[in-house]
């Protein structure tokens, strides 16, 4: 695993392919802030949980200069199921081999159930329009993790 990425850091550029087969790079070349997080698996139970609360928020987090980024290790089809289910408009960024989650510190040793295995680590990186990370979060619960989020940004 590599390194965690701290407030400050330079976040490694990335492409990865949404859910239509379009490729979406980060940072993206707006003026806007991106939020991308970093969830196990689609349609899943905390990660349909953590993508709703995203969407809900949508609105107000473009209001306040941000945009979302989902990835996770999922195909592309499976994302476009995902998205079409729960109405999610934001993209959704297929990392299959999962190395942008490595590059992003979002990959690594986690503990479930007593046992202990390597995947992916539910992760929230906020970076500037220039990749510099203006926040980082691991390990953050699916669950009312927006409404934190919103909080440690300020936002509101």
């Amino acid at each position: 695993m590599t390194q965690q990425l701290k407030a400050g850091d330079r976040a490694p550029d990335f492409t990865l392919p949404d859910s239509k087969g379009n490729q979406v790079s980060v940072p993206s070349g707006s003026d806007k802030n991106t939020v991308v997080y970093f969830y196990p698996a689609a349609a899943t139970p905390g990660c349909t949980t953590q993508a709703c609360d995203f969407r809900d928020n949508l609105a107000s987090l473009a209001n306040a200069g941000y945009h979302v980024v989902g990835v996770s290790p999922d195909h592309p089809a499976a994302l476009q199921s995902f998205a079409a289910d729960e109405a999610l408009t934001f993209p959704l960024l297929s990392d299959e081999d999962h190395a942008v989650a490595e590059a992003w510190g979002a990959w690594g040793e986690k503990k479930n159930y007593g046992k202990t295995y390597t995947g992916l680590i539910r992760s929230t990186i906020v970076v500037d329009p220039q990749g510099r990370v203006i926040l980082a979060q691991y390990n953050v619960k699916a669950a009312g993790h927006v409404a934190k989020l919103r909080r440690d940004l300020n936002i509101d």
